[in-house]
């Protein structure tokens, strides 16, 4: 049996509705805050495609069904039997600064999936938007170098998790935005940070001086390292290898 689904929220952005369109809107812009890699032919019927072959062996393209370019983006991806999963970005440019983002993902899923995987579908999308934020403010008028996305084993328990996380980060007392973090990852240098958003206990967001680093615990339990680097001087081996052998090392 199909069901609807739809996940909205309002962000506002410190970047212009340019800076914001670019980053939404194009290849480069998406992949420096997004999971995978997009491809974007623009324009009305112009496609999306977001490829995760590498790491969860699928692509997926969706039509662009809205293109204004500063003000409003829309894309579709239609499945069998009715089923469907849309996006829609709403710019708004705010006086004095500033960009108001409203974002809705709606659609119809088949009865493949579960009240977990909407959760999962629901924190994913709130996560992302905080990570545009934190990509827009900190890194701006810049593209990622490297964009890791890196799936581990399913771990269940949400404290045993979470603490997990912390303790990669040097973090004795709560994830809380603002906190300053040090790396505590065998093969990687002690670097430091910031939180930049927490959503408990799903996933946290990092920034340092080179990238955005998150920790994700996704669907059926599948925790997830994710990495938007903008520095030219590191090893992107290095990173993914540490943090591979970091997530095999997680006890389940």
């Amino acid at each position: 049996m199909s069901h609807d689904f739809e996940v909205a929220d309002e962000i506002t952005l410190d970047a212009t509705p340019d800076q914001v369109w670019d980053a939404i809107a194009t290849g480069p812009g998406i992949d420096s805050w997004f999971m995978g890699r997009t491809t974007i032919e623009p324009g009305p019927g112009g496609t999306n495609t977001l490829d995760m072959s590498d790491t969860m062996g699928f692509a997926q393209t969706s039509a662009i069904t809205a293109w204004e370019p500063g003000r409003r983006l829309a894309f579709r991806e239609d499945g069998p039997g009715g089923t469907f999963s849309a996006v829609e970005y709403l710019l708004e440019g705010r006086q004095g600064g500033g960009t108001v983002l409203r974002f809705v993902h709606d659609g119809v899923l088949d009865g493949d999936w579960d009240a977990e995987y909407h959760e999962s579908m629901r924190v994913g999308d709130l996560m992302y938007l905080r990570q545009l934020a934190a990509y827009l403010e900190h890194f701006p008028g810049r593209h990622a170098t490297r964009n890791l996305f890196l799936p581990g084993p399913p771990v269940a328990g949400e404290r045993r998790v979470w603490t997990r996380f912390a303790d990669a980060l040097s973090l004795t007392g709560p994830i809380t935005v603002g906190a300053p973090i040090r790396l505590n990852v065998p093969g990687l240098p002690a670097t430091g940070g910031t939180v930049e958003f927490a959503i408990e206990p799903r996933c946290v967001g990092v920034r340092t001086a080179h990238g955005i680093l998150t920790l994700i615990k996704g669907h059926r339990d599948v925790l997830v390292v994710g990495y938007h680097g903008f520095s030219d001087t590191e090893d992107e081996r290095e990173i993914a290898t540490a943090w591979r052998s970091w997530l095999a090392a997680t006890p389940n």
